[in-house]
């Protein structure tokens, strides 16, 4: 697990499977206290979901979005993707390759 301030207003998060999942979310959640940044989640290493990570990236979305940032999920393995197509939230998340191509979105966005 990794989480490191990419720029002033740019977190990326390399999440992992629970137990880690939750103590991860909680520590990024607390990055995101004084002010929005705009959040890039490298989901590479994670092979499932359940409800509770479901509602923390919830959680994180609905902060993230309140501070006009933007929240794209990564390296998305299929199987956690059809969860989420599955339960509809493929609709509301954003979603990129990798972390580079998250990155060059979020720059982009920042720039207009």
């Amino acid at each position: 697990m990794t989480i490191q301030k990419w720029s002033d207003k740019i977190i990326v998060a390399e999440l992992s499977d629970d137990p880690q999942f939750t103590e991860e979310i909680k520590s990024l959640m607390d990055m995101l206290e004084p002010k929005c940044s705009s959040v890039a989640i490298n989901l590479s290493a994670v092979s499932h979901l359940n409800s509770s990570n479901i509602s923390a990236l919830l959680r994180i979305r609905k902060r993230v979005l309140a501070g006009k940032c933007r929240l794209l999920l990564c390296s998305v393995s299929e199987r956690v993707h059809s969860v989420l197509t599955i339960t509809g939230l493929d609709k509301i998340f954003e979603f990129t390759d990798d972390v580079a191509t998250a990155l060059a979105s979020i720059q982009i966005a920042n720039q207009t």
